[in-house]
């Protein structure tokens, strides 16, 4: 039977436009989806969209919409980031599904039944951008560190709330049974820390008066679950939870999210779980953030960048490049659009556009036919390519999900090909088969490199693949054309 594998993004919050963040956090979950293909598995990688809570109901009355159609407006723009990005997920969830709001009341009526769900009134600092409350400690200058433009809000009333407190050694007992669990290690430190110095309990729903876009909460009709209580459900009701093969085959998986997720999603959606008698997650990645020339990316400052921007100047697979390459996994990286263009022209343009059309332009020129061994459709690159050092060296990075490091192990045996050429000069040779000699092998080694590329830039692949599987390999159009 067929391994499976399951990779999930957190659901980007329908209240503005598609950013560079959530595009780095797709295109890696892409990246370890289609690395996974290769190795034989089957995928089931999902992402959707948040669409309940106070925030996105302001801002659809902001725009004198429907919160329904606001909602279907932003959704769209995230699930165009498909074709944009050219990424491969199979699923596409959204909140406000009928069978994701089925399956969040089915897991509340779970948690309940497991006494985990009680009624009291309560006063908190509420942060609307984070949909969470905030205590003192947590506060900078007496504001919510990843908004701190926007004024804490008061909330007095009456709420639900889950008994995050009886979690606390469940929590670090399985920290310590998988200790794995949260990458980069000083991620999983912080989210433990988190935990020993005591959790408490948190509001899971909101008065249907104050705030009425939500999942109804089972059995009270003036109440409505909480944004994240109800959003970190989507993880199985993707799968078609409760009862579904899916679920049974694929769950428990990995999760990636950025740093500002880290309590959600190590933490409350753990004890979450647990509660509703659920395995808990597999493992959870935790990614930096991108700034822009050294500043956090806000939209008073005016210095959010828009993937779709970014892919209409360059396109796709340069965007998919940049963010694989130049930036930190897991450490916080800096954007400038001279750092991107450096990269595209050196690495791209003038490195693997260049060598690519080199070879094809000296065996059309010389009319050389190569017969190159070819992995045939629907094969495993691996069985392919594991007798090669660079294969194996390449295989050790990804495992670690350090992509800027694997694409350093490919770029490298491109530069060595560049070296024989260099070396060899074969455009001053007159003897056809001398120059077959030196330019067969690195038209091998092309291909193979175009192979494992499919993991990165797809659509440079492929044509890579196409041009050299051709006996006559002839120049075609070069791939990355130079920007100045």
């Amino acid at each position: 039977m067929q391994k499976k594998f399951y990779i999930t993004t957190t659901l980007p919050y329908v209240n503005s436009d598609p950013h560079i963040g959530f595009a780095a956090e797709i295109v890696r979950a892409d990246c370890i989806a289609r690395f996974k293909r290769e190795l034989g598995y089957d995928v089931f990688f999902n992402t959707g969209t948040d669409e309940h809570g106070l925030k996105i109901h302001r801002k659809a009355g902001e725009n004198n919409e429907e919160t329904q159609s606001y909602c279907d407006r932003y959704a769209q723009k995230f699930n165009n980031l498909k074709t944009a990005l050219n990424l491969s997920y199979n699923n596409f969830i959204r909140t406000t599904d009928k069978k994701h709001q089925k399956a969040a009341q089915i897991f509340w009526e779970r948690c309940a039944t497991n006494g985990d769900i009680y009624k009291k009134n309560y006063q908190i600092k509420y942060c609307v951008g984070c949909e969470l409350e905030k205590q003192d400690s947590e506060l900078q200058n007496g504001k919510c560190e990843f908004h701190p433009n926007q004024e804490l809000e008061l909330i007095d009333e009456e709420n639900y709330f889950f008994r995050f407190s009886r979690y606390e050694e469940k929590l670090l007992k399985f920290y310590e049974n998988n200790p794995d669990f949260v990458l980069p290690n000083s991620k999983f430190n912080e989210i433990k820390q988190f935990v020993k110095k005591g959790l408490e309990d948190f509001s899971i729903s909101r008065l249907k008066t104050k705030m009425p876009w939500g999942v109804e909460v089972p059995g009270d009709s003036e109440h409505v679950m909480y944004v994240w209580f109800d959003a970190l459900i989507n993880y199985i009701s993707c799968l078609n939870w409760p009862g579904s093969d899916e679920f049974s085959q694929f769950w428990p998986g990995m999760q990636v999210a950025g740093k500002d997720n880290l309590r959600q999603q190590t933490a409350m959606w753990q004890a979450m779980l647990m509660s509703a008698g659920i395995p808990n997650s597999a493992q959870v990645l935790i990614f930096g953030f991108i700034n822009s020339n050294g500043q956090k990316m806000s939209k008073s400052l005016g210095n959010v960048v828009n993937p779709y921007d970014l892919v209409e100047k360059y396109g796709t697979d340069a965007l998919r490049y940049y963010l694989l390459a130049d930036l930190n996994v897991f450490l916080d990286s800096d954007f400038t659009d001279e750092k991107f263009l450096a990269r595209y022209n050196a690495d791209l343009a003038n490195g693997l556009g260049n060598l690519v059309a080199r070879v094809a332009n000296m065996l059309e020129k010389n009319k050389i036919e190569c017969e190159l061994n070819i992995i045939k459709e629907g094969s495993r690159m691996g069985i392919f390519l594991e007798k090669h050092d660079f294969y194996k060296k390449f295989i050790t990075e990804m495992e670690k999900y350090d992509f800027g490091e694997a694409l350093k192990i490919l770029w490298n045996e491109f530069r060595k090909c560049d070296e024989i050429l260099s070396e060899k000069k074969p455009w001053k040779m007159e003897d056809k088969e001398e120059i077959k000699n030196i330019l067969a092998p690195i038209a091998q080694n092309i291909l193979n490199i175009a192979y494992i590329l499919k993991i990165f830039l797809p659509d440079t692949a492929e044509a890579i693949i196409k041009q050299f599987s051709m006996q006559q390999i002839k120049k075609g159009s070069p791939l990355f054309p130079r920007i100045t």
